[in-house]
């Protein structure tokens, strides 16, 4: 708890002159679903989102054809990954494998437009 507290008094987003006149919003996980969570984030005013741990099994099997998604980011890691090059560095300046790594963004870009058929 106290580590919960010290990240949100780290927070600098919202000055104060906006805080009075917005509610500002926390999304967590399942692993904040918490009392002692949600009675600190009503101390410092934020609206919590934490889905509850016992409902999310139920709220999975009531949607049809639902299908678990990749997030973004690991959808691309995994697309930079078939780059070889890139997988296994080979490059020992930075400046090297920094323009392979948009290389192989631009191709893969290009694959996703269809530029190249």
């Amino acid at each position: 708890m106290k580590l919960f507290e010290a990240t949100l008094e780290a927070q600098q987003m919202v000055p104060a002159d906006l805080a009075t006149d917005r509610s500002r919003h926390l999304c967590l996980d399942r692993g904040y679903d918490y009392q002692a969570i949600r009675q600190i984030l009503d101390e410092w005013g934020y609206v919590g989102h934490i889905p509850p741990k016992e409902d999310r099994d139920l709220i999975i099997r009531d949607i049809p054809n639902y299908r678990a998604r990749r997030w973004v980011v690991e959808r691309t890691h995994a697309w930079m990954n078939r780059f070889r090059r890139l997988l296994i560095r080979w490059e020992k300046k930075a400046e090297n494998y920094l323009g392979f790594l948009q290389l192989a963004s631009a191709v893969i870009t290009f694959r996703l437009t269809g530029v190249f058929g």
